[in-house]
C-alpha cells in the first residue's frame, strides 16, 4: 500500500524559511512533486523532480525554492527560502509510480504572516 507521509509545515513570518519533507513507502516512484493549493484557487505545481534528479519549477517560486530528493529513503524535501504572503497554501505532496499511477499525501499547511 503506498503512503505518502508529508511534514515541515508551519507558521513563518515573510522572508523567512521552512522545509517540507514528503517521506514515500509501497511502490517504486519515478516522477515526485509538490503541489499547492490556495483558499479559492485551483491545485497547482510547485515543484517536481525525476529519479534522476531532473527538476522542475513554478515561475513564481523559482529561485526561492529548491526540491531534492533522496532515492535511497524515497524521500523528497521542499527547502522554501524568502517566502510571501502569496505562498500560503496547503501543499501537497505527489507521486508517480512506474506504473504511472499518481498519489497524493494528506497536506501540509503553509501560513507566511507577520
Amino acid at each position: 500500500q503506498v503512503q505518502l507521509v508529508e511534514s515541515g509545515g508551519g507558521l513563518v513570518q515573510p522572508g523567512g524559511s521552512l522545509r517540507l519533507s514528503c517521506a514515500a513507502s509501497g511502490s517504486i516512484f519515478s516522477i515526485m512533486g509538490w503541489y499547492r493549493q490556495a483558499p479559492g484557487k485551483q491545485r497547482e505545481l510547485v515543484a517536481s523532480i525525476s529519479g534522476g534528479g531532473s527538476t522542475n519549477y513554478a515561475d513564481s517560486v523559482k529561485g526561492r525554492f529548491t526540491i531534492s530528493r533522496d532515492n535511497a529513503k524515497n524521500t523528497i524535501y521542499l527547502q522554501m527560502n524568502s517566502l510571501k504572503p502569496e505562498d500560503t497554501a496547503v501543499y501537497y505532496c505527489n507521486a508517480r509510480t512506474v506504473r504511472a499511477v499518481v498519489h497524493w499525501g494528506q497536506g501540509t499547511q503553509v501560513t507566511v504572516s507577520s
